[in-house]
C-alpha cells in the first residue's frame, strides 16, 4: 500500500471490491447450477451433463477471483485504512484548493459578570460559621487577606510563621508572632492554644455562653504543611475547626494546595468540607475555575482582575484592597520647634506595601531604601517588579512619606531623620 500514489487507490479499491463479489457470485451460481442438475429428471442426462460442466467452469471462476481479491488485499493492507485515505483523496479532488474550513470560536465576552458574585467574602464565612483555608501561591496577597480577615472578625492576632522575614507581619504585636524559635515553639503556642480553648469550654458553661471580645483569638497558621510536623498540630486544627467559632477562637490555615494532608487531616477530610472556607487566590483560582467548575470564562474573568479577583467556595469574589491597609500612620515625635521639618505623614491609610516601606524607613531613618533591598530582604516584594516598587516610592513622597532621591532606575525612598 505504501507504493501506491493516493490516485491509484480509488482504481485498486474498485479492482478489489469487484474480484470480490465475483468470487462470491461465481460460488452462488455454481451451487445453483449444481442443484438444478440434481433436481432433474434421469431421462435428461445431457442437460445435467451441461449443468455439471457450466457449475465446475463458474467454480473456476470464482476461485480464480478470489485468488485475485486475496492479492488486492495483501498489496493494499488494511482496507479500511485505505477507504478512509481513498474518501481523503477524493475530497481533496473534489474541494477547490482555496476553500477554507471555517471555524466559529466563540469570544470570552470581556463584559461578562458571573451571577453569583459576592464582594463581601467576611458576611459569606460569618454567615455560614467556618473557618478559612488560604490557598495561594507566593505574592497572590495572603497576608492581606490574612490582615483584612483579621481585621473584619477581630480578635488578638497570633501568627504561627517558622519562616517570616522582617517585615511580613509589621502590623502583628511582636509577641504574637510565634516561629522565631521554629516548630517546637509553635507546638507550644498549639499546646496554650489548646488550653485556652478549654478555657472558654468552662467558661461557657459556669459563666456565660457569650464569651467576652477580650478572650477572642485570630490564629493565622502560614504554611501549614510545615507547622503539620508539630505535634500538637492535628488536635489544634480538629479542635477548632470544630469548636473554636462557638467560643471565639477562629483560625484562618494558610497553603499551596487545599488536600487534606496539607492540614494534617488525612482521613478526616470531611472536616476540612465542613468546617472551613476555602479561599483560592491567583493561580490556584484560576485552575480551580477551569478544572473543577469547567467554566473557561470564569478563568479568563480571574485573570483579567488580577488579586482582586478570587474564588470563595464556588463563589466568585471580587473585593479591592490595593489600597487598603492596617497600618496606623504613625505621628513623628515633636519637638519644641514650632518650625518642625519632621515629615508628615498622610491620613490616607496604608496599604501592606506602603507600611512596610514605612516601617523601614523609620527604623532606619536617613537610609536610602533601593526596589532591589525590598525584593532580596522581604518574601513580600519577591514579586513585584522593581519598576513597581519605585512608583510606590513616588507615591509616598507625594503623600508627605517620606522623600526620594536619585531618578530613573537608581531612584530610591528614605526616611528623613529628625533635626
Amino acid at each position: 500500500m505504501t507504493e501506491l500514489h493516493p490516485s491509484q487507490l480509488s482504481q485498486h479499491l474498485q479492482m478489489y471490491a469487484r474480484a470480490k463479489w465475483s468470487s462470491w457470485g461465481s460460488l452462488a451460481i455454481s451451487l445453483g447450477l449444481l442443484s438444478l442438475g440434481v433436481s432433474l429428471s434421469p431421462g435428461v442426462k445431457q442437460c445435467k451433463t451441461w449443468l455439471l460442466g457450466a457449475s465446475v467452469a463458474t467454480l473456476e471462476v470464482g476461485r480464480r477471483q478470489r485468488h485475485t481479491a486475496k492479492l488486492l488485499q495483501e498489496s493494499l493492507g488494511d482496507i479500511d485504512r485505505v477507504s478512509r485515505l481513498n474518501f481523503q483523496s477524493w475530497m481533496n479532488k473534489q474541494t477547490q484548493p482555496t476553500a477554507q474550513l471555517a471555524v466559529t470560536v466563540n469570544a470570552i465576552n470581556p463584559n461578562w459578570q458571573p451571577e453569583n458574585l459576592i464582594t463581601d467574602p467576611i458576611e459569606y464565612v460569618n454567615r455560614v460559621q467556618k473557618h478559612v483555608a488560604l490557598v495561594g501561591g507566593t505574592g497572590d496577597g495572603k497576608s492581606t487577606q490574612a490582615q483584612y480577615f483579621s481585621t473584619r472578625i477581630g480578635g488578638q492576632v497570633v501568627v504561627y510563621d517558622v519562616d517570616s522575614a522582617k517585615g511580613d507581619w509589621a502590623w502583628v504585636p511582636p509577641d504574637n508572632l510565634i516561629g522565631d524559635g521554629g516548630l517546637p515553639e509553635v507546638n507550644k503556642a498549639m499546646g496554650e492554644a489548646l488550653d485556652h480553648l478549654e478555657k472558654m469550654r468552662v467558661y461557657r458553661k459556669t459563666v456565660s455562653k457569650d464569651v467576652p471580645q477580650e478572650f477572642a483569638r485570630f490564629y493565622i497558621a502560614e504554611e501549614f504543611p510545615v507547622l503539620a510536623d508539630c505535634d500538637n498540630a492535628r488536635e489544634w486544627i480538629r479542635q477548632h475547626a470544630k469548636v473554636g467559632r462557638k467560643r471565639k477562637q477562629f483560625i484562618m490555615v494558610l497553603a499551596q494546595n487545599d488536600t487534606a494532608s496539607n492540614f494534617a487531616l488525612e482521613g478526616d477530610a470531611d472536616i476540612l468540607d465542613t468546617c472551613f472556607v476555602r479561599i483560592r487566590l491567583g493561580k490556584k483560582a484560576q485552575d480551580y475555575a477551569r478544572t473543577a467548575l469547567k467554566s473557561p470564562q470564569l478563568e479568563q474573568w480571574l485573570k483579567t482582575g488580577g488579586k482582586k479577583r478570587f474564588m470563595v467556595d464556588d463563589c466568585p469574589c471580587e473585593l479591592d484592597l490595593s489600597t487598603w491597609g492596617m497600618g496606623a500612620t504613625q505621628e513623628p515625635p515633636s519637638t519644641n520647634d514650632s518650625t518642625n521639618d519632621t515629615p508628615t505623614t498622610s491620613q490616607q491609610p496604608l496599604n501592606e506595601y506602603e507600611q512596610a516601606i514605612l516601617t523601614w524607613g523609620q527604623s532606619h531613618a536617613g537610609e536610602l531604601l533601593k526596589a532591589r533591598t525590598l525584593q532580596q530582604s522581604t518574601r513580600l516584594f519577591a514579586d513585584v517588579s522593581a519598576e513597581d516598587i519605585r512608583i510606590i516610592f513616588r507615591a509616598m513622597a507625594d503623600r508627605g512619606l517620606g522623600e526620594v532621591d536619585g531618578m530613573s532606575d537608581r531612584l530610591g525612598w528614605k526616611w528623613p531623620t529628625v533635626v
